[in-house]
């Protein structure tokens, strides 16, 4: 039976330590970080190994033909480029497979734009896998497949990340933009690939302040009186001791003239300083009351013994509450209906 030369192969657990040749004549994985070493003649290895991840084979390009939608054409307002990708989880081996597909539109420092994607599975930060580097494009099409082996019962509680970066003549790496997919909200299977694309976002270089901060989305719709919070993630949080057994979760809490109207709650992630939650709430409320009422959004820490610390809040709400950045986010919010307004914020000890 004659198999396509693109479906990638997969090398049995028992042979990892061999030394394996690439059978087509695709350029070799380079192993070296660096994107423009020149690879070395002789036989490569054809896959490597990272923390159990490893790189396999190539996957066919036609088979990810997309239908003429609106994500190739209408990007937002202040685009950085928007990322397309395809993940499948094989419940038997344990691995994650995600598929590069492409980048559009991105936005380079400079001219020219020479870029590469490194992806993560958070919460390890140390280790990743990198795909090649496409020369002098803004619109790289990569195709190319990475695994990850990651058990089922921790899947639920990684994160993907995806750095996409440009390379200069002097081989500096400058970051374009990343995103972020957790994967708990994702129904992932043997017989379901997802293909999913996500806009870039800028990463928040400016370092944590004291308490650390929390990004939050507001949105407000005038026609059903609905107030809507997506819970994005935290940094740079300020754990008490037993940090690794610590539980931090978001409790967001509706107010009006400083009385309690209602709250809810995301669920815990166990024992990151970077937690990150895409968790969305909404509450009732009227228009009349956007003038008095406002949200309360506090990080909270449980340890071993039940005992809840607080890590810091942060207070968003109209003229009679907050001031700076924290009612600016509030006025947006009204000045935009319906729409999703992201932003930080530096979180206070209360």
């Amino acid at each position: 039976l004659s198999r396509s030369r693109s479906v990638p192969f997969i090398i049995p657990p028992t042979l990892h330590g061999r030394d394996w040749v690439n059978l087509t004549n695709e350029e070799p994985i380079q192993e070296d970080s660096d994107p423009y070493m020149i690879p070395q003649s002789g036989p490569r290895s054809s896959f490597h190994s990272l923390a159990g991840a490893y790189v396999v084979g190539a996957i066919n390009p036609e088979l990810y033909k997309f239908p003429e939608d609106k994500s190739e054409t209408d990007f937002p307002e202040g685009s950085i480029g928007r990322l397309w990708f395809s993940i499948e989880y094989e419940q038997e081996s344990e691995r994650l497979l995600v598929s590069l597909i492409k980048v559009r539109k991105l936005q380079p420092p400079s001219d020219s734009c020479s870029p590469f994607v490194k992806i993560y599975l958070l919460p390890d930060e140390r280790s990743y896998l990198q795909s090649k580097t496409k020369r002098k494009t803004l619109n790289p099409q990569f195709d190319e497949n990475f695994v990850f082996q990651v058990s089922s019962k921790m899947l639920l509680q990684r994160t993907l990340k995806f750095l996409v970066y440009h390379v200069d003549k002097q081989k500096k790496h400058h970051l374009l933009g990343q995103v972020i997919f957790p994967l708990k909200n994702e129904t992932l299977t043997d017989d379901n690939k997802l293909i999913i694309w996500r806009d870039l976002e800028k990463e928040n270089l400016e370092p944590p302040s004291e308490y650390g901060d929390i990004q939050f989305s507001l949105s407000y719709n005038d026609y059903l009186g609905r107030l809507t919070v997506v819970v994005l993630r935290a940094r740079g949080l300020k754990l008490q001791e037993e940090s690794h057994a610590a539980s931090v979760y978001v409790k967001v809490s509706l107010m009006n003239h400083n009385k309690f109207i209602k709250s809810k709650k995301t669920a815990a992630v166990l024992g990151s300083p970077n937690p990150v939650y895409n968790e969305t709430f909404s509450f009732k409320a009227d228009q009349t009351e956007l003038d008095t009422a406002s949200l309360s959004l506090s990080v909270l820490q449980t340890t071993k013994g039940e005992k809840t610390h607080v890590l810091g809040r942060v207070v968003v709400g109209p003229f009679m509450y907050t001031r700076g950045k924290e009612l600016e986010h509030w006025n947006e919010m009204i000045s935009k209906p319906k729409e999703l307004v992201k932003r930080w914020h530096t979180l206070c000890h209360s």
